[in-house]
């Protein structure tokens, strides 16, 4: 199938060439239809599968078959698309742009943390397609510099997150302003229960598509696990730095700070890197992740909120320097690489603590993990595999398999309970089995 196939006018179709996509990706190849259809829509798939295009392209086709006002006359917004983050919301803008190359049609980006002037001015010439983020978006609606009546179709990208980060309320009072009769496509890279409510209660008679199982990785990143001590994960992330197969690396931290402290390790070794979160102002973002995508940069330190608006061609290795708060993140997280039907490597630090945790990861990722204590996945030097072997004291264990405490479902186990008499023995004074000892602390 080739995008001809799907419907879509020349001046898209030329666009999409100079781009140089040659044939649609599933998401893309079923959404779009239905989308030109003008059918609302639930998407369930992975970040890196081209949803962007999967709504973008249906977009500017429905704008220009409805014809576009001349350059004189004050558009209304016509198409609005909210993303939960501002790297997201740049990365959709810069893909409407490339798209709509050919065409007249105008759109703007909307998000916090920069100046509202200029976003304000653009509103005020006229625009048919807003990017935003909720919370700015709201706060120009708030001051009476945004009309949503005229929408047409509304969209929400990687809606998932946006409840991840609180925008619940945002998200139902801009659905409030946006005409009741639209087309609305709704994205989303997993589907819990929240989600499902949401979607039904934006949604008329949608088409579902889901491209891949929910909360399942990626097949095209091969994935790997080092079971390291927090106080080495510095010397093991510096030591597979020094592969030359580790061309480009994104690297997860579990706070801003940690991001700070892990490129400050990174600095004094020579490594050519930065961060990005959301303690740095926009400006200092988004020229870190331009010295990245250029190549100026070989490393790019991140916590979550960068997890799903980072687009880079040619990620080599995800390395998960932090286990994440929350399971599904990890899936967000090694989408980074593996985009496109490239291959990918996804390197996870994990201290012997956390294992409870990587063993959810597991069964939700619905596969084992490589437990990497011999250079089995990826070119180990021989000092990383010394740290390595020193310090994984982890048994091999596989979801579903007995562990040799007799656990069959690969959860940690539970501490042997006896007799009443002895459990009160345990919970006291385990030298004697007597009651708990006093301590006299009134002196110190």
């Amino acid at each position: 199938m080739s995008f001809a196939d799907l419907g879509l006018c020349e001046p898209i179709l030329n666009a999409v060439k100079s781009e140089g996509y040659e044939t649609p990706t599933p998401i893309q190849a079923q959404a779009i239809p239905h989308a030109l259809a003008g059918r609302d829509l639930f998407g369930c798939a992975q970040t890196g599968t081209g949803k962007t295009a999967a709504f973008a392209l249906p977009i500017i086709h429905r704008l220009m078959e409805a014809g576009i006002p001349s350059a004189k006359v004050r558009r209304p917004i016509r198409a609005l698309i909210l993303a939960p983050t501002r790297e997201l919301a740049i990365q959709i803008a810069d893909c409407i742009l490339a798209y709509s190359q050919n065409t007249q049609i105008r759109h703007t980006l909307i998000f916090g943390g920069v100046s509202q002037v200029p976003q304000v001015r653009a509103l005020q010439r006229g625009i048919d397609i807003v990017v935003a983020t909720p919370g700015r978006l709201c706060d120009l609606m708030g001051q009476g510099f945004v009309d949503l009546s005229h929408v047409e179709t509304f969209v929400l990208d990687e809606a998932d997150r946006m409840l991840d980060m609180g925008f619940i309320h945002d998200i139902r009072h801009i659905a409030e302003r946006v005409p009741k009769v639209r087309q609305t496509l709704f994205f989303s890279a997993t589907m819990p229960r929240e989600i499902r409510e949401l979607s039904s209660s934006l949604l008329s008679n949608p088409v579902t598509i889901e491209i891949t199982p929910v909360a399942t990785a990626a097949e095209t990143v091969e994935q790997g696990i080092f079971i390291i001590p927090n106080s080495n994960k510095p010397r093991l992330l510096q030591t597979l730095l020094t592969q030359p197969e580790l061309t480009r690396a994104l690297v997860f931290t579990r706070t801003k700070h940690g991001a700070d402290k892990v490129l400050r390790h990174l600095m004094q070794a020579g490594v050519r890197a930065d961060t990005i979160h959301g303690g740095k102002s926009q400006s200092k973002r988004q020229r870190a992740l331009s010295d990245f995508k250029t190549n100026r940069l070989r490393v790019l330190v991140a916590t979550d909120i960068a997890a799903r608006g980072i687009d880079v061609d040619g990620i080599s290795h995800v390395i998960n320097y932090d286990l994440p708060v929350e399971i599904e993140s990890y899936v967000h997280r090694i989408g980074r690489t593996g985009r496109a039907g490239a291959n990918g490597i996804a390197l996870t630090f994990c201290d012997p603590s956390e294992r409870s945790k990587l063993r959810a990861i597991e069964r939700a990722i619905r596969q084992p993990i490589n437990i990497l204590k011999t250079p089995n996945l990826v070119v180990v030097p021989a000092a990383a595999a010394a740290i390595i072997h020193e310090f994984d004291d982890r048994e091999p264990h596989r979801p579903g398999r007995p562990m040799d405490n007799g656990s069959a479902d690969g959860m940690p186990p539970r501490r042997p309970q006896g007799p009443p008499g002895e459990r009160r023995a345990f919970q006291g004074n385990r030298a004697t089995g007597g009651p708990p000892r006093r301590r006299n602390y009134s002196s110190r």
